[in-house]
């Protein structure tokens, strides 16, 4: 790639995120590491980026608030493999014609791929995952309204008067940033405001998480076991998870090898 080209793309990916870190900037341009140290210094010294510890940000960032938590950029890459098949397991539990609701995040993103040959009402706050299916799929897609936050590729709304009431679904897919015996938890009040209407909106929930999510916690929590009727996660779940769930009455299926099990779990 030219290095004009590079700079472009530098200067472009620093415009939506607060830090675009220099592996970040490899993976974008397929330069290595010492070619993007480089180039930042370039841009550094031309004013027209300003170079941080570990890659670069924006003289002049947008303005706009962030949400709590990784971006959708640094998750994505995070146990792809369990999250593919953990969205291939979530994607057999549908039926063409249903409605469903898909909230925003990076193993929920994953079902757009084995939803390109299925025919549902799609309801999502997920901008990437609704534009792949409008592009990839003859599913029906509504979006929510609401302020688009770039680092979580979400929409959200603070709004109780927003199109999320006038939607049912038969099930929720959500995914989360911890499962714990307290229940699901989220990093960003915004975040747990918007997804308990979604919630509030199917008859199932179905929550998509890795055996990595068991593990994390966080102070906020959206809501409790009890409300969760199938967790679908990969064959790394602890015994001691699994047993948690059990003890709650939810669902358990556990994937692998790229297939999914259903666990003897409460139904």
């Amino acid at each position: 790639m030219h290095e004009k080209e590079r700079h472009r793309i530098i200067l472009s990916a620093i415009q939506d995120r607060p830090v675009a870190t220099v592996l970040n900037l490899c993976a974008l341009t397929g330069a290595s590491e010492a070619t993007i140290r480089r180039d930042i210094s370039t841009l550094d010294r031309q004013q027209r980026l300003r170079r941080v510890r570990g890659g670069a940000e924006s003289i002049n960032p947008p303005q706009f608030v962030g949400l709590a938590g990784r971006p959708f950029s640094v998750n994505e890459t995070i146990n792809i493999e369990q999250k593919q098949a953990i969205a291939r397991a979530a994607v057999e539990l549908c039926e063409d014609g249903e409605p469903i609701i898909i909230n925003g995040g990076t193993t929920t993103f994953q079902m757009v791929h084995p939803l390109a040959t299925r025919q549902l009402q799609v309801f999502t706050n997920s901008f990437p995952i609704a534009e792949h299916l409008l592009k990839n799929s003859r599913n029906t897609i509504m979006l929510s309204g609401g302020t688009i936050y770039r680092e979580q590729n979400i929409i959200l709304s603070p709004f109780e008067n927003d199109v999320t009431r006038n939607f049912y679904a038969r099930r929720m897919f959500m995914g989360v940033q911890g499962l714990g015996p307290i229940g699901l938890m989220e990093a960003d009040p915004l975040i747990i405001q918007a997804e308990q209407k979604l919630i509030g909106q199917a008859d199932e929930l179905v929550v998509l998480a890795d055996s990595s999510k068991f593990e994390n916690r966080s102070s906020m929590v959206l809501c409790p076991l009890t409300r969760i009727d199938t967790v679908i996660t990969d064959d790394r779940i602890t015994d001691r998870a699994a047993a948690m769930l059990e003890n709650a009455d939810v669902t358990l299926i556990v994937t692998q090898s790229g297939q999914a099990q259903q666990v003897e779990a409460a139904s």
